[in-house]
């Protein structure tokens, strides 16, 4: 799947209530001070869409390494404890202005995994999110954005996850309304614009303003908006060989969640209003 190698690719850390604490990280950012309590933490890099040229580049180079698959999740060569990380993703447009982002227009949505290692020596949060081709996962099948405010589509969309585990369904995180996230729609894009144009290499966080200059200021991204609360299952379950990682964002409007779970059994994966995102581990 090299359909977006071309576009930045960031991840927002600390924009869903609690799911820090379930993935073992609120010591990574317990330096990090928001304005607002309920504010994300930061956002990491996990592709940069650009070559290294230099040196002195401070991007690790494992951040040039494209990692998104629609079909698959490679588990890392050392022996470290993976987690799927259920979100939703947007297709975005970025605009600049006197070599700052000036707009943010998110045009699509869709499941995405944001999965990652789990160990607590990583230097940057970045270092956890890509190790490699098919380290990553966004959902082959977008959801048209008619407008990302209160009103729109989204408003309609609750997002699910499962584990398909020696064929028996697990599920991975909870079931949620899109409107369960922390920061949402406008919100959202003036903290990510702000956060690009300010955010400081301090901590577990990195100077994103430098690393679009690095690879000449793109202009699209998929920005990945923050992972759900886990079940207890997903909390304490690492992927291993032969898993099925199940994320699906759908209209609760026009299905239950049981019609999602007959959707998964029956391996039918391209249902009107949903995206599902359907990765076997290996």
């Amino acid at each position: 799947m090299q359909k977006y190698k071309n576009y930045l690719g960031l991840g927002i850390a600390g924009n869903f209530a609690l799911h820090l604490a379930q993935a073992g990280e609120l010591e990574d950012f317990k330096n990090i001070i928001t304005e607002d309590e309920a504010a994300p933490k930061g956002i990491f890099p996990f592709y940069l869409p650009c070559k290294k040229t230099t040196d002195t580049l401070r991007p690790k180079e494992i951040l040039f390494t494209y990692p998104l698959s629609s079909t698959d999740i490679k588990l890392p060569k050392e022996d470290v404890n993976v987690q799927a990380e259920p979100e939703v993703g947007l297709i975005c447009e970025l605009r600049y202005k006197d070599g700052k982002i000036s707009s943010i227009i998110p045009k699509y949505f869709a499941a995405y995994n944001d999965c990652s290692i789990r160990i607590g020596t990583a230097e940057k949060i970045s270092d956890k999110k890509n190790w490699g081709e098919n380290s990553k996962g966004i959902a082959a099948e977008l959801l048209s954005i008619d407008k990302f405010a209160e009103g729109g589509i989204m408003d309609d969309f609750s997002i699910c996850s499962f584990l398909r585990r020696n064929n028996e369904l697990h599920a991975y995180g909870e079931n949620i309304q899109l409107s369960g996230y922390s920061y949402f729609y406008n919100k959202l894009i003036e903290w990510i614009q702000n956060q690009i144009n300010t955010q400081e290499d301090f901590g577990p966080l990195e100077n994103i303003k430098e690393y679009l200059v690095t690879c000449n200021n793109p202009t699209d991204a998929v920005i990945s908006i923050g992972a759900t609360r886990y079940t207890p299952y997903g909390e304490t379950t690492f992927l291993q060989t032969g898993d099925e990682v199940l994320v699906v964002v759908y209209n609760h409007k026009s299905y239950s969640l049981d019609d999602v779970l007959q959707t998964l059994r029956d391996k039918k994966y391209n249902k009107e209003n949903m995206s599902i995102l359907a990765q076997k581990v290996c």
